[in-house]
């Protein structure tokens, strides 16, 4: 099985999760910054990609609108699973060290409205969560999709982005374990 397909399983069930060694993901760490950008990768520096979505309680939000404040943008496969209710109810309980920062925190998956309403009542997850049921917005960012059986998933990736509306830090891979950590230190430093 390769290690995406393996990341990705944390979120898919417990039961794969319990199964298979390092499901967590590892890493944190963005691309090199020796390396040249392909065209239109999202990179820090960048400007952030506007996007238009609806949230779990049927608002919509625009990026651009919120210039002026931190946002971060988090990617993550699937509503409900181990991996991603770990990463939620992280950032969750990291709630008042995020809102010290002004910072937005936006959770975008594939799942539409009524799961994430669900979940945010499950969870009692104090933060934005965006409907992305076509990909277009993980498209804009260079998020891939990944396929398990018959279901899609975003991938786990996160976007640190500043008050002026460039990317600050990229999180191509991402450890849930310590993710949230990693970016209230970013939008504090």
């Amino acid at each position: 099985m390769r290690p995406s397909v393996v990341a990705l399983s944390l979120c898919i069930g417990a039961a794969i999760c319990v199964t298979q060694a390092g499901c967590r993901g590892r890493g944190s760490s963005p691309a090199p910054a020796t390396r040249d950008p392909s065209p239109g990768e999202i990179v820090a520096g960048s400007p952030a990609p506007d996007f238009t979505g609806t949230t779990y309680d049927g608002k919509t939000i625009t990026l651009s609108a919120l210039k002026g404040k931190p946002v971060v943008v988090y990617f993550y496969p699937k509503d409900e699973t181990p991996g991603c209710t770990k990463e939620a109810c992280s950032f969750r309980d990291a709630w008042s060290d995020l809102v010290a920062t002004h910072a937005v925190l936006i959770g975008v998956s594939m799942d539409d409205a009524e799961a994430h309403r669900e979940f945010v009542e499950h969870w009692k997850l104090p933060f934005l969560l965006v409907s992305d049921t076509d990909g277009v917005i993980a498209a804009k960012y260079g998020v891939p999709l990944k396929h398990f059986g018959t279901a899609t998933f975003e991938a786990r990736q996160t976007f640190v982005i500043g008050a002026d509306g460039l990317v600050k830090k990229v999180y191509r891979e991402v450890d849930v374990t310590k993710h949230v950590g990693e970016v209230v230190a970013d939008l504090k430093g």
